[in-house]
């Protein structure tokens, strides 16, 4: 594979189309009825929360239809004919979000490893890759890369220079993302990546799943402990410290310099904000704001958790001293 573009911090955190394809082509694809502008072209597959200019994305609840069509995404996939934004084309058919999974299954098909490393992977040659790791397809390990026995890096990771990732550690596995019908739980196709950008350092057992059809990002300059988990579509911000068995759900958003000690659990598609510290064994549920330490379940602001705390210690002495004042 010839070498492609190290700057993973760059990376657009979508699907990309190896080429563009025009919307005609995928109206056709999916059985659907073209209102709008008929020559526009495809460029990727997206979810509505990181669209971009070119994206496909699907909505089939008509309380989100206003959102998708101010989105910035290009084609929208959805179950009624509505009006049409300029500049958009709109998809109307039955089942958007198997039309939606259908295009992610058909341009990320499924295709078993044969080979310990793929063929179509780019390692530099300056990378170490001690034995019994697993490299997928499309996979780009950067310049003076370092993975440790037994690590598996899953199709399409993109990982920049001076990456360090300890044994054992699963990267690029598939999100944990289903569509609840009456039959079960469908599992949707995990068309996304998980890009790491320099400077990272990964430790032995993590997981991370790569996204739906957007990426997981892990931030320049991150440090990440022994056994932590990484949802579907998270972005972790650069600088950031994680400790051991920290957990972190799907698309939620770590900023800047952000501090995680151990057993922190971060609830899907919550923010913490630039600096802030979370103490271990905290349960973030909520967005935080940055630059403030946070403890507890609920997490909350340290000083006013150590108040509540402090008053929840003397009860016994109050309920005491109110009974016998009766």
């Amino acid at each position: 594979m010839n070498n492609p573009e190290m700057n993973s911090g760059q990376a657009k955190q979508r699907m990309k189309f190896l080429q563009p394809i025009p919307v005609k082509e995928i109206a056709r694809k999916i059985g659907a009825t073209l209102i709008g502008d008929d020559t526009l072209l495809a460029s990727g597959i997206n979810e509505i929360h990181k669209v971009e200019p070119g994206d496909i994305m699907f909505v089939d609840n008509q309380k989100y239809f206003k959102k998708a069509l101010d989105s910035a995404a290009t084609i929208i996939i959805l179950n009624e004919k509505t009006d049409c934004p300029p500049g958009k084309a709109l998809l109307v058919c039955e089942n958007p979000f198997e039309a939606y999974d259908g295009l992610v299954r058909e341009f990320r098909p499924f295709r078993p490893l044969s080979e310990t490393i793929s063929e179509s992977a780019f390692i530099h040659p300056s990378a170490v890759i001690e034995p019994g790791v697993i490299i997928g397809q499309q996979v780009v390990i950067g310049r003076n890369c370092y993975l440790q026995a037994n690590a598996y890096i899953g199709d399409f990771t993109h990982i920049g220079s001076h990456v360090t990732i300890q044994a054992g550690a699963i990267i690029g596995t598939d999100a944990f993302y289903f569509q609840k019908n009456p039959d079960g739980f469908k599992k949707w196709r995990s068309g996304g990546r998980v890009v790491i950008e320099d400077h990272v350092d990964i430790g032995a057992g993590c997981t991370i799943n790569r996204g739906v059809s957007g990426d997981t990002v892990i931030g320049e300059g991150t440090k990440i402990d022994c056994q932590v988990h990484i949802g579907h579509g998270a972005v972790i911000g650069k600088n950031c410290l994680i400790a051991g068995q920290v957990g972190i759900g799907g698309k939620a958003v770590l900023e800047d310099n952000v501090v995680l000690y151990g057993q922190v659990g971060v609830a899907a598609r919550v923010r913490i904000g630039k600096g802030a510290v979370v103490s271990a064994k905290s349960g973030v549920s909520k967005n935080l704001e940055g630059g403030k330490a946070y403890f507890g379940i609920p997490a909350e602001e340290i000083r006013l958790r150590q108040r509540q705390l402090a008053a929840l210690r003397q009860l016994p002495d109050f309920l005491k001293s109110y009974t016998e004042d009766e």
